[in-house]
């Protein structure tokens, strides 16, 4: 059998030496220390090699896109492949080596290399046999090797050197799959396949014939787009498309145009679309065409195709069908929703997504209409179109309530708010009590009073039900407004029994209303640090006095003022005037406020003379830039502390210190000869040296403290 397989190895390298005259010219290479050859180049793929069976194993494969030319710009592309080779399992050195098939026909030597002579074949040695085929979408070639290398030193399964086969012709763009096999016992086969770039490979576009077609270039603008042709050869005419590529070819024949040089094609921005496409190629027989769909990520052109589609429902018969056109092909999906008003979301009905699939009428599988029935169109994760079926005489009422029945135990659940909610729990009409609606209901959908609009045909068991809900709205109203009436006559009979009290708690409430605050006409400078938790408190505690009648001016500010003379000025403005008139400087003490009166600490004042300038009242008037040292804004408040603390050693003016006590554990010493009160549970004592020496005789009503630091705790704790 052996001989058998040899002598058919024979004659079919015989007959491809007759036919080689036109073959392609493959070379073959190896690495040092090996000898190989090219035995065909053409031979019968699937063939089993002969031979004794000891010949060399394949451990690895490699393919890489290179040109064959024959001239600088006339090349083909083609696949050249890469093998490792390696001895066999259970091979050794004191092995006889395998006879080479020395005088065949057609055998031909590579130029890289050649087999072993007679003086170097005494060293022990091994000849196998490879077969490569490669097989695209057209064709299938296969070429069949012989490969000699030495035994002696390497042992098996270490890599005894490469083998290089160029190569595999392809067209542009197609795919090649090559399998490698040897004549060896248990031998491995390696397959792989690897794909022949197109035209966009550098190397190709000016070595290729087929890739030297002109090129197109697309300029967009705002009213049209601009298609360049370039690379044109003069004297050749060439025809340029441009179509709809859609899944069932071309739409329409297009815009074709035929020139014979370089141009410019000028195209409307609105007929822009997603799908069109460019082709152009030059007017010879089977020409190469160069094609560019530049549009398919172009956000306006699919805001343009969405605007153009349409979708349009169809209640003919029993059955919900859809139909949905577009000039373009897009991937899509349909979602039945139930929409009980305009102004609410549309719910998606469970099981009913369907794909688009053709621009043709199509069904969802028995659905049937109802008022409320909606079909979106999603499409990359929005909803892009939207029909509802509002409007039309179809049975049902807008008021009917989707029901979700499982045929596997017979429950029932209302789809609302993209839940399906048990009936048992089921509140949203307002009735007061869970489970009111739900013995009702579960009768009407036995007894028949409810529509059934769907039931799926492939035998799940869920059933959707529309049931009407108006003759339960209204004997719910009914009760409310028995409810309100008699809750007034409660009330009435209340105020007639309770009149004295009723009158005397009227007139504490105008007598509350017409006093005066107990802070009325006094005026306080809030200064704070420029951080969140700060702002919050000052605000707080702004709004809570000023029920009290204290004006309190916060600071760091806004306004005219501070745009018109910069942060630090206007603050050293409301400083002084706050020492002339008497009022009182509140320093409000946050994270961020000790950490810069500790930098002033350390620095001794950030602000260098600016104390001694406010150190005493004096003599109002309007600051300019120059009368203060001009710092970054996040030091506004160490700049207050270098006007405060010179005035609080001298005992000028009425300072106070409030510290956040969730926040800010002690005073910080540039500020301790100042009074202090940690806010908000001192807030009485606060509020009391706020009043000041006339009004701090006996306690102030519970309800003022109570309000403030209520208002002053919520804004900390948020």
């Amino acid at each position: 059998m052996h001989a058998l397989g040899r002598l058919l190895l024979l004659l079919l390298l015989a007959a491809g030496a007759v036919g080689r005259h036109g073959a392609p010219r493959d070379t073959l290479a190896c690495s040092q220390g090996l000898a190989c050859r090219l035995l065909d180049t053409d031979v019968l793929c699937g063939m089993e090699l002969p031979g004794p069976g000891c010949g060399l194993a394949l451990a690895q494969m490699r393919l890489e896109p290179v040109l064959r030319c024959t001239e600088p710009t006339a090349c083909s592309p083609c696949l050249e492949a890469r093998l490792r080779l390696a001895l066999p399992p259970g091979t050794s050195t004191g092995e006889p080596r395998c006879p080479a098939l020395s005088g065949i026909s057609g055998a031909e030597d590579s130029d890289e290399g050649s087999l072993v002579d007679e003086a170097s074949s005494s060293q022990p040695n091994i000849t196998g046999l490879l077969l490569l085929s490669g097989h695209t979408y057209t064709s299938s070639r296969c070429v069949a090797m012989e490969v000699q290398a030495p035994l002696a030193p390497p042992l098996p399964g270490r890599p005894l050197g490469w083998v290089t086969f160029r190569c595999f012709e392809a067209p542009l763009g197609s795919e090649l799959h090559v399998t490698a096999y040897t004549n060896s016992h248990g031998r491995r086969r390696l397959r792989r396949w690897q794909r022949v770039p197109d035209c966009s490979w550098p190397v190709a576009q000016t070595a290729v014939p087929q890739c030297q077609v002109p090129r197109l270039q697309v300029s967009p603008g705002t009213k049209e787009v601009v298609v360049e042709v370039q690379g044109a050869a003069a004297g050749h005419s060439y025809t340029l498309w441009l179509y709809h590529n859609q899944s069932h070819g071309a739409s329409g024949s297009g815009h074709m145009v035929t020139a014979s040089g370089p141009m410019n094609y000028s195209l409307p921005a609105d007929e822009v679309l997603p799908c069109l496409c460019l082709q152009v190629w030059p007017e010879t027989q089977d020409p190469p065409r160069a094609t560019l769909c530049p549009f398919s990520h172009d956000t306006e052109a699919w805001e343009r195709l969405w605007a153009r589609s349409r979708l349009v429902l169809h209640t003919g018969g029993q059955v919900l069908s859809w139909s949905l056109s577009a000039p373009c092909d897009f991937p899509a999906e349909l979602v039945p929703c139930w929409q009980p008003a305009p102004t609410r979301p549309c719910q998606a009905l469970p099981g009913l997504q369907q794909r688009a699939v053709g621009q043709g009428p199509q069904e969802f599988g028995g659905l049937r209409p109802h008022p409320n029935l909606c079909v979106q169109v999603w499409s990359g994760g929005q909803v892009r179109l939207t029909q509802c079926l509002q409007g039309r005489a179809l049975p049902g009422h807008t008021d009917d309530l989707l029901l979700l029945e499982h045929g596997e135990n017979a429950s029932l659940c209302a789809l609302e708010q993209g839940a399906c909610t048990p009936l048992a729990s089921f509140t949203s009409t307002g009735a007061g009590h869970p489970g009111l609606l739900e013995r009702e209901l579960q009768q009407d959908v036995v007894a028949g009073q409810c529509s059934q609009i769907w039931h799926p045909e492939n035998g799940t068991g869920v059933v959707l039900w529309a049931c009407p809900l108006h003759k339960y709205l209204h004997a719910r109203w009914a009760l409310v407004w028995m409810g309100v009436l008699l809750g007034a006559a409660c009330l009435l009979l209340l105020l007639l029994l309770k009149k004295e009290d009723v009158k005397g708690w009227l007139k504490s409430l105008r007598a509350d209303y017409g006093t005066e605050g107990p802070l009325q006409g006094q005026r306080a400078l809030l200064v704070h640090a420029a951080e969140p938790a700060a702002e919050r408190a000052a605000c707080a505690l702004t709004a809570a006095l000023r029920p009290l009648g204290l004006t309190v001016t916060a600071a760091p500010g806004g306004g005219s003022g501070v745009a018109a003379w910069g942060p630090l000025p206007w603050l050293h403005a409301q400083h002084r005037r706050a020492l002339c008139d008497g009022d009182t400087i509140i320093f409000l003490l946050s994270p961020a406020a000790v950490a810069a009166a500790r930098r002033w600490d350390t620095r001794a004042g950030a602000v260098p003379g600016a104390g001694a300038a406010v150190s005493s009242p004096g003599p109002r008037h309007d600051p300019s830039p120059d009368d203060v040292p001009t710092v970054a804004p996040c030091e506004a408040f160490a700049a207050a502390l270098s006007c405060a603390v010179p005035a609080l050693a001298a005992g000028n003016g009425r300072y106070m210190v409030a510290r956040l006590e969730a926040l800010v554990p002690a005073v910080p010493p540039a500020l301790r000869a100042a009074p202090a009160f940690a806010l908000p549970s001192e807030m009485g004592g606060f509020l009391q040296a706020l009043a000041g020496p006339s009004r701090q005789r006996g306690q102030w009503p519970e309800p003022y403290v109570a309000e403030v630091a209520e208002g002053l705790r919520r804004a900390v704790g948020e």
